[in-house]
């Protein structure tokens, strides 16, 4: 593969983890923050981990929320993953008030009734607008007590169920983003990140 990617790195961002990923498909990246900002030559990966808040607050004081927005919307590849998904959303109810990038519309909300956080292997299934052929079902890593919910499912890429059915995935035209950690789910998570890269190849 000879796409380079650009890694970006915000509070809460699970560089390391992403970064040996991409290390062992053999994906070049560069490391961009409030310094170097994407510029939009390079597709964009933003990892993350922890609270919505925080990393909102990261990305905005860093002055990355709205380069991230404007790249995003001239159609730069995207792939979230984690928090790096749920920030794509409009709201959270784990930060009331805060709002996110509002590339997706929906919120993140909390699970009810359910032991949180969902720690642990999960199966996902391919949205009903998706081929099982290229998007086959599989068992993914979750560490996550909120989820998101678009405001359309015809944006699902893939879905699970955790006290009831939830979006662990979504794809809507150049942005794809997953919940779970695809860079720690062995083989079946690492082969969704090397089908994105070729996708945007």
């Amino acid at each position: 593969m000879t796409i380079e990617v650009d890694l970006v790195t915000s509070a809460g961002g699970n560089i390391g983890s992403v970064s040996r990923c991409l290390d062992r498909l053999g994906v070049p990246f560069h490391l961009t923050g409030s310094h170097n900002p994407p510029a939009g030559k390079r597709p964009i990966v933003l990892p993350g981990v922890g609270a919505f808040g925080t990393v909102m607050q990261s990305l905005g004081e860093n002055c990355l929320a709205d380069e991230l927005r404007r790249l995003i919307k001239i159609g730069t590849p995207f792939l979230g993953v984690c928090v790096g998904m749920q920030v794509l959303f409009d709201e959270s109810e784990e930060a009331p008030g805060v709002p996110g990038l509002g590339i997706i519309p929906g919120r993140v909300c909390k699970y009810v009734g359910a032991k949180v956080p969902q720690i642990g292997w999960n199966k996902i299934i391919p949205g009903k607008d998706y081929l099982p052929e290229k998007w086959p079902e599989g068992f993914v890593y979750f560490v996550n007590s909120y989820y998101p919910k678009p405001a359309s499912d015809a944006v699902t890429l893939y879905s699970a169920d955790y006290y009831g059915h939830f979006c662990a995935a979504v794809k809507q035209d150049n942005v794809t983003a997953f919940q779970f950690h695809p860079e720690k789910s062995g083989d079946f998570g690492q082969g969704l990140i090397s089908k994105w890269v070729a996708d945007v190849s």
